[in-house]
């Protein structure tokens, strides 16, 4: 979902974006204090489209066209709504399932990988059992010396190379790393995609987790921070140079995340994984900013 600009009075906001639901576009207002009506579009396959159309609107918005598509989209609307009435006395929707959490709702991408996390924790009885999620860890220690190449990812268990941030040691740290993982990870389903969270998952986790086994010389990590911190910095960057993405954090926030990573870096908090904290949040901020060049 992307912004395309904005209208300043609202009837013309509403007829413009009848006109563009009777073309086949998707789209939705928001109200801005100091802007007026912000105009967002679903599928950003068609923002070129419907910038094209903005432009002409404000050309000539007393276009009589745009009152006669307004009866059509009406009509469109009215049988919208019948036929969602129709689907959900046969299935219930996602929001009666799940109350949102936050302005974006609770993505499901999101929602699954906090339950992943939190069955493990349960399974490493609230992470003092590593022997009973070992296939879990990026490769076997259990001798107390563990293999750089790493045999086991060699040998077919390719999963381990991300099933490291599901692992936690302790109440503190999956309830920290379960409140930023909601917020941000909802936002970008939000505002993007749950298959571009999952893209951004799976690689910030790999590059995270080896950095942290060739870098940190440590294979007996864990923990969402690493993909948390990398979703931090995407969203950072995304939002500062493409704020039209609707990803936006407050400064507040960042600067209190930046501060407690350079205090686990400095070791005064202890036992972190601060090579998965460094690479993460190194890819994300290089993936919001180069990700946000095609929109400057």
């Amino acid at each position: 979902m992307r912004l395309i600009g904005h209208l300043t009075d609202e009837n013309a906001a509403r007829a413009f974006a009848d006109y563009l639901y009777v073309q086949g576009i998707e789209n939705q207002l928001e109200q801005d204090k100091y802007d007026g009506w912000g105009i967002w579009i679903s599928d950003e396959d068609k923002i070129g489209r419907a910038s094209d159309l903005l432009t002409a609107f404000r050309q000539n918005p007393s276009d009589p066209k745009y009152t006669k598509e307004a009866k059509g989209a009406a009509e469109l609307r009215a049988q919208e709504q019948k036929d969602q009435e129709s689907y959900r006395k046969r299935l219930r929707s996602r929001r009666q399932l799940f109350r949102p959490l936050t302005a974006y709702g609770f993505g499901p991408l999101t929602f699954a990988m906090i339950a992943v996390s939190v069955v493990v924790f349960f399974l490493s009885s609230f992470g003092h059992n590593n022997d009973a999620i070992r296939g879990l860890f990026i490769t076997d220690f259990s001798t107390g010396l563990w293999d750089t190449t790493l045999p086991e990812i060699r040998h077919g268990q390719i999963w381990r190379l991300i099933t490291p941030i599901f692992i936690h040691f302790g109440p503190l740290h999956i309830i920290f790393n379960m409140l930023w993982l909601r917020d941000l990870g909802s936002m970008i389903e939000g505002r993007q995609s749950s298959l571009h969270l999952l893209l951004l998952t799976i690689v910030i986790a790999i590059c995270s987790n080896l950095g942290q086994v060739y870098i940190g010389h440590s294979p007996d990590f864990g923990g969402m921070s690493g993909v948390v911190y990398g979703l931090l910095g995407y969203v950072w960057m995304r939002g500062k140079f493409d704020p039209a993405s609707g990803l936006y954090l407050h400064p507040y926030n960042v600067i209190m995340m930046l501060v407690w990573f350079f205090a686990c870096l400095l070791n005064i908090i202890p036992h972190v994984a601060n090579t998965a904290h460094a690479v993460g949040l190194g890819i994300g901020i290089a993936w919001g900013y180069l990700s946000s060049l095609r929109y400057r």
